[in-house]
């Protein structure tokens, strides 16, 4: 990441300014790939079908200048996804069998929600203008989310964050795998229904009944944690949506596959159609799902229609990962 915490805003998830990307100087891992056995690989993944799927959203909440439509006929081949967000205990793992570096650390810091920074931590100097809640803490990666005497000994089960995306690429190849396109994302994500909301359906709350781990009460000062969480929560938590995929919405921001644009799926072509891949070339990664943070006064982009992005090399205390496979 750059040496400064002035940052351009993407949304939802403080993001390097884009002129200022360094992903070019980020170097390939230098591990071997381990070989693995299918049912190493495809375990807690789910089998999706593929075929067709109507994919973005035009209801009232969107946000069309993200990109969120048209709403449109994709087709996919059959593929496969993890069940859940990839925990802190499989990174560290992976981290042991390969000395892996994160950029995080590389760096020197990484960004922490302001009301999880401990009394008398050393933070950067300067702010994300259009997200001031974000402080810049050196030391902080993902084994000390929230800097430095911070800890994940209690939350092995918890999801990864402060990786970007180089990281959840480097750790997907080791473990076999690939990071899930957008289109591929949002059809797990959707669960088998067609055009809801949320990955259960279109009510928020159904029976009263909290489904996800996002804000509430007064963003960004005060979270109640009504849903049983005011930050990240197991990546089992609440109850999977059709096709057995947890915390789709909520909890983490998820890394897939594709360069961010706004208009270059709105084209009607194979390549947008049928096992879209995403734009060529771009600056900045897709990431989907929101997070513990989202609330409907500010980001509102738990549905599964929303979208937004961050530059590959920019990492975050609420920004995850899941990986995705291709059948035998």
């Amino acid at each position: 990441m750059a040496e400064t915490p002035h940052q351009h805003s993407a949304c939802c998830a403080p993001a390097l300014s884009l002129g200022a990307t360094r992903t070019a100087a980020s170097p390939e891992w230098d591990f071997e790939i381990p070989r693995r056995s299918r049912a190493e690989i495809v375990k807690n993944m789910a089998l999706i079908p593929g075929g067709e799927f109507r994919m973005g959203g035009d209801d009232p909440d969107a946000f069309p200048e993200d990109g969120e439509g048209p709403v449109r006929t994709v087709r996919l081949s059959p593929f496969l996804i993890d069940k859940y967000a990839v925990a802190n205990r499989q990174f560290a793992a992976f981290v042991k069998a390969t000395g892996y570096v994160t950029e995080a650390e590389r760096y020197g810091w990484s960004f922490v929600f302001h009301n999880h920074v401990a009394p008398g931590t050393p933070v950067m100097d300067g702010t994300v203008a259009e997200a001031p809640w974000w402080v810049a803490v050196p030391g902080a990666y993902w084994k000390a989310p929230e800097g430095p005497g911070s800890s994940i000994e209690r939350r092995p089960n918890h999801p990864v964050v402060h990786v970007s995306w180089n990281d959840a690429r480097a750790y997907a190849a080791w473990a076999g795998k690939r990071l899930p396109t957008e289109a591929e994302w949002e059809m797990a994500a959707r669960g088998g229904l067609d055009q809801a909301r949320y990955p259960w359906g279109d009510e928020l709350t159904p029976k009263g009944r909290h489904r996800c781990n996002i804000w509430q009460g007064t963003f960004p000062v005060h979270d109640t944690g009504e849903d049983g969480f005011t930050g990240t929560a197991p990546v089992n938590s609440f109850a999977p949506n059709g096709y057995g995929l947890h915390n789709v919405s909520g909890n983490v921001w998820e890394w897939c596959a594709d360069w961010w644009s706004t208009d270059w799926h709105a084209a009607d072509t194979p390549e947008t159609r049928i096992n879209p891949q995403g734009p060529p070339t771009g600056r900045s990664r897709v990431i989907r799902g929101g997070s513990f943070l989202c609330h409907d006064s500010y980001c509102n982009r738990y549905r599964v229609a929303a979208r937004t992005h961050n530059t590959p090399d920019s990492t975050t205390s609420h920004t995850g990962f899941r990986c995705a496979a291709d059948p035998a």
